[in-house]
């Protein structure tokens, strides 16, 4: 009996802790991520990034691996929605349409990484045309499957997700995603690959290509970056430091 009495104390002390660190968190955060496929090392080290950040800056992060129980209620607890390598189709009803209206009625952020600009019909769906729409417009079109290093060039200086940053930063691979057309008339652009640093070199090429935007004509705070393949991304402190500047920028109003 004094051992589960003893257990039963421990259990309601760590219960106690844990809510007072979700009441004291300055927001809350929800990140969505595949379990499965070749994003997957992207994911699990993205996630052990985001718990140490979260710890170290006193907000809390919830995960989820599909977005069966996302809805109006429940977008409502967070402050920031990452969508980690988790596809723009798939997504039912309820959370399509809960989506949709944290974004144009800004109840919170957004960050995309890669997988959230894999816009067409894929697996069976039809393609999300609000999403396209939100993306700038686009539609995904080919990959450099066997990878490439490229250089990031920095467009808008003065962008809050780029302090700190330098004008321009190497990325050791990804897959660089190509689109039917650059969305850079619909959305602002702050970064584009520049094509002829690829190595090795690829015919798969867009001329004008954005890597980094966000779209101004919705109301919450939002921010794509291409870049998020690859699990080394989180040694390269210009990536890091984009990804920490993006969530405090983009869960406040």
């Amino acid at each position: 009996m004094k051992k589960l009495f003893v257990c039963a104390v421990l259990l309601c002390l760590s219960c106690c802790k844990n809510f007072a660190q979700q009441s004291s968190a300055r927001f809350h955060v929800l990140a969505i991520a595949e379990n499965g496929g070749h994003h997957i090392e992207y994911s699990k080290a993205a996630k052990i990034w985001l718990n140490k950040l979260a710890a170290d800056s006193s907000f809390s992060i919830d995960y989820l691996e599909n977005a069966n129980s996302i809805d109006e209620d429940f977008l409502a607890k967070y402050q920031l929605f990452i969508q980690l390598d988790y596809p723009p189709y798939g997504w039912p009803a309820k959370a399509v349409t809960a989506f949709q209206d944290y974004i144009e009625k800004g109840k919170g952020g957004w960050i995309g990484f890669h997988h959230a600009s894999l816009l067409g019909e894929f697996d069976g769906y039809p393609m999300w045309q609000w999403f396209s729409a939100f993306m700038g417009g686009i539609r995904w079109k080919n990959y450099i499957e066997g990878f490439a290093k490229a250089t990031v060039n920095v467009e808008d200086r003065n962008h809050p997700c780029i302090k700190d940053l330098p004008t321009s930063f190497p990325i050791e691979k990804d897959e660089w995603y190509t689109y039917d057309k650059s969305p850079r008339q619909n959305v602002h652009v702050i970064a584009s690959v520049d094509e002829k640093s690829y190595q090795p070199t690829s015919d798969i090429v867009m001329g004008d290509h954005p890597v980094i935007w966000t779209n101004e004509r919705v109301k919450a705070r939002n921010i794509y970056i291409f870049m998020g393949h690859s699990p080394d991304l989180f040694n390269n402190a210009a990536y890091t430091t984009l990804f920490k500047n993006a969530i405090f920028w983009a869960a406040t109003k």
